[in-house]
């Protein structure tokens, strides 16, 4: 009897340290968990999906039902909290992190230790990428982390990268439209710029329009909280190299097309100073024109006042004039009558 007591006893002291003891557990502040009930997560009420929250509105219609995961019941920071045996708790850190976007985590050794990502161009060349990626776990995603996903960041990554690498070899640069707020209608309704031929070569495309690379790249992402459970909060793109043995020719290539850009920004500003100095040249021979002419039209007027006053009047005026003028003179000479 002593023995199955000493038995009984043991098994209650064990029941207690592994129900109260064990089963205590608290959460940091950068922490989020959710807790599983005999394997199963603990949902919200209303069996709620991630498609009845915000975080779904990025996803395309036909990615909907694909990406369709349980609203989850997320225990805050703070604590202690208790727990079951039979219950499991599932702690994620939410705080922000920075990597490079060249990292494998499944083998950091490719991408030259995960320091430089390559990437082929349109015009088929290679090309080095550098940057960082900045990403946390989404707070309204975590069935997708935790559950959804067997290796979430791996897949957070690979999707940035094939998403880069589609970008990169299909970039293109911008037009410019002739006139600003008219849309294009075709051909004829845009101008390239002073030395456009360089638009050509991709590697100068993709530099001059990094902003615009990096814009792309964080609204193409902007589904992965609903696809992944990660946010990624920036994407930073800072350098692109192209391959050594093109280092050298495209260096080249770049001096003569800003010689010739420059050129080109010449003449055209002596072409625009020609044209401002005729136009003004245009305005001064007006003015003078209409200088000489204004006295003319005031005679006029006032020589036809003068007629509409009475008969006679012009006969006066006229006279009253050549007096004057041989008052001036110094020297007169009149016609002899035959």
């Amino acid at each position: 009897m002593q023995i199955l007591a000493g038995i009984v006893l043991g098994l209650v002291a064990w029941f207690l340290l592994r129900v109260l003891l064990m089963g205590v557990y608290t959460v940091d502040q950068n922490e989020r968990a959710v807790k599983t009930r005999f394997g199963r997560a603990v949902r919200v009420p209303g069996g709620k999906t991630t498609l009845d929250d915000p975080v779904a509105e990025m996803l395309r219609p036909e990615e909907r039902d694909r990406y369709t995961y349980p609203q989850v019941r997320v225990i805050p920071p703070g604590g202690p909290y208790f727990k079951m045996p039979w219950e499991r708790i599932y702690k994620v850190s939410i705080a922000t992190m920075t990597v490079n976007m060249a990292l494998d985590p499944e083998n950091p050794a490719v991408n030259e230790g995960g320091t430089r990502l390559e990437a082929v161009t349109k015009d088929q060349l290679n090309t080095g990428l550098t940057g960082q990626i900045r990403y946390r776990v989404s707070e309204a995603n975590l069935y997708a982390f935790i559950f959804g996903i067997k290796r979430p960041f791996v897949h957070v990554v690979a999707y940035f990268v094939s998403v880069l690498r589609q970008r990169i070899a299909s970039f293109e640069a911008k037009t410019v439209d002739l006139a600003p707020g008219v849309p294009a209608a075709g051909a004829q309704a845009q101008a390239p710029l002073a030395g456009s031929e360089m638009t050509g070569i991709s590697i100068n495309d993709l530099r001059k329009n990094l902003r615009d690379l990096n814009e792309y790249m964080d609204n193409e992402c902007r589904s992965a909280p609903a696809r992944y459970g990660v946010i990624l909060d920036a994407s930073l793109i800072t350098g692109i190299d192209p391959p050594p043995e093109v280092e050298s020719a495209l260096a080249a290539i770049n001096t003569a097309h800003n010689q010739v850009s420059s050129d080109i920004s010449l003449a055209q500003a002596a072409a625009d100073q020609r044209v401002v100095q005729s136009r003004r040249a245009v305005e001064i021979e007006t003015l003078k024109a209409q200088a000489e002419v204004e006295p003319v039209k005031s005679l006029a007027a006032e020589l036809g006042a003068l007629y509409r006053t009475g008969p006679g009047i012009l006969a006066a005026y006229l006279r009253n004039v050549r007096l004057a003028l041989y008052d001036k003179a110094q020297q007169i000479y009149m016609e002899a009558g035959k």
